[in-house]
């Protein structure tokens, strides 16, 4: 299917969607539509007819998701259960508003709609920006409101408490303007007081609900609840909902059946069910891309490198949400330049996952430059990679120092993943060993304080 910027008319610029993202958001679709037909009153079984018959409209109500939301998909990333129905409501009441006791007749008979209602031209596909404005300021502006007796509303005084201040609640309000609009007792505080109790400290809930203020919207009994049971029997572990959701707070926002698409993706590519929950534990961001735009293009790319993916997803799943243009590409060709083979760079892979998540400029490059300094032949960092993991001023220059200034040499794991008190073992029985071979001054080992730290 073909899908793209679209009119109530059905006129489309088009552009290809993967078939199986329609499918998911053909459903989410239905059921945001579904929701808005009871709401005015129709009966389930005829809402659900009507449903039945909404094929055409459907697929327009999905090409109208692309059209507003086209950045979000351009990087892979999918839209959340929420935000599909919060870019889709504001559309169907502004339909209602012009079609009036006909919108059924729109939904069935799409494109050819009905005349509308009042008579008006045909409405716009969105609500005028000026509208739009006015709706975002009139929302920003109920943040600050003070009642009759100077205060602020109670749920603006609550988020105060928990550590917000009025220009980041302005903020949140700004990209999702129905926040303001929750109550204190029947939205806010149970979502807050159910993320506390799962152990999230108090000091981290503004920063989730920054990210993720439509927790706020979402019944705890059901929706949150339901969703963190399904994900429990996928394998998330329950003890770690506190680090998963501080991690990626959206995950309790997506639709079962995208969470079942990544697992069936995540099985595809050979990992177990333990592993997939460990995976989902630890990553729980990796729901939010799409599988053919993103995840599959990513793990191919990986393979051509020698690498393999189902070994790669248990050390280092954020690996498959790097850009392949942007990340994978540059990286490659920085260490082809270096006179790496293709097999040893997937060995490297291999052995460290998260090689590749490591910033060129920031990272990789003044590494490598530093270790051209020591004195160590780059097949080293084919066997240990993990070089590039180390803090190059904390660790790196630090602990090769220490081995330089003895005249010693050691493997490069031995100099950086050993704690410090073995490395400083290490350190002297080489050095002892390399005295007793004759090699070097008496006394040199108290005059450079073997054993401190």
């Amino acid at each position: 299917m073909m899908t793209g910027d679209s009119g109530v008319n059905g006129s489309s610029s088009l552009r290809v969607v993967p078939s199986t993202l329609l499918a998911a958001e053909k459903e989410e679709a239905k059921a945001v539509l579904t929701l808005f037909l009871k709401k005015q009153g129709l009966s389930k079984g005829v809402a659900a007819r009507t449903i039945n018959k909404s094929d055409l409209f459907i697929d327009h109500l999905v090409s109208r998701l692309h059209s507003v939301h086209k950045s979000r998909y351009l990087v892979g990333r999918e839209l959340t259960t929420l935000e599909i129905r919060d870019a889709l409501t504001p559309y169907l009441e502004s339909l209602l508003e012009e079609y009036g006791n006909v919108l059924v007749d729109l939904v069935e008979n799409f494109p050819n709609a009905p005349p509308p209602a009042k008579q008006k031209a045909v409405a716009p596909v969105s609500p005028p920006v000026s509208t739009l404005d006015s709706k975002k300021l009139k929302a920003i502006s109920r943040v600050s409101e003070l009642d009759s007796s100077g205060d602020l509303r109670p749920q603006i005084l609550y988020l105060i408490e928990l550590g917000m201040d009025l220009e980041k609640i302005k903020l949140i309000t700004r990209r999702f303007p129905a926040f303001s609009y929750y109550s204190l007792e029947g939205k806010i505080k149970p979502v807050v007081e159910f993320l506390l109790d799962l152990g999230i400290p108090k000091a981290q809930i503004p920063t989730i609900l920054g990210k993720r203020p439509q927790l706020c919207g979402i019944s705890l009994s059901e929706n949150l609840i339901p969703t963190m049971t399904f994900l429990e029997n996928l394998g998330v572990d329950k003890t770690q909902w506190a680090k998963v959701i501080q991690r990626f707070p959206a995950v309790l926002t997506y639709s079962r059946q995208k969470v079942k698409q990544t697992v069936d993706f995540l099985y595809e590519m050979g990992l177990s069910a333990e592993s997939i929950g460990k995976v989902l534990t630890r990553c729980p961001n990796i729901i939010s891309y799409s599988i053919e735009e993103k995840l599959r293009p990513t793990a191919e790319y990986f393979r051509s490198l020698g690498v393999d993916v189902s070994v790669l997803l248990q050390r280092c799943p954020q690996s498959l949400g790097c850009s392949i243009e942007a990340n994978l590409k540059p990286v490659t060709e920085f260490f082809l330049e270096r006179g790496f083979t293709v097999e040893e760079i997937g060995t490297m892979i291999s052995r460290f996952g998260a090689l590749y998540t490591f910033s060129l400029t920031e990272n990789l490059i003044p590494k490598w430059e530093f270790f051209l300094t020591m004195d160590y032949d780059k097949s080293e960092l084919v066997k240990f990679p993990q070089y590039f993991g180390y803090s190059l001023e904390e660790r790196i220059k630090p602990r090769y120092a220490r081995v330089k200034v003895h005249g010693v040499k050691l493997l490069l794991n031995q100099v950086l993943s050993l704690s410090g008190s073995n490395f400083e073992n290490v350190l002297k029985k080489k050095i002892e060993k390399a005295l007793s071979d004759g090699g070097h001054e008496n006394g040199k080992l108290k005059n450079f304080g073997i054993g401190s730290t």
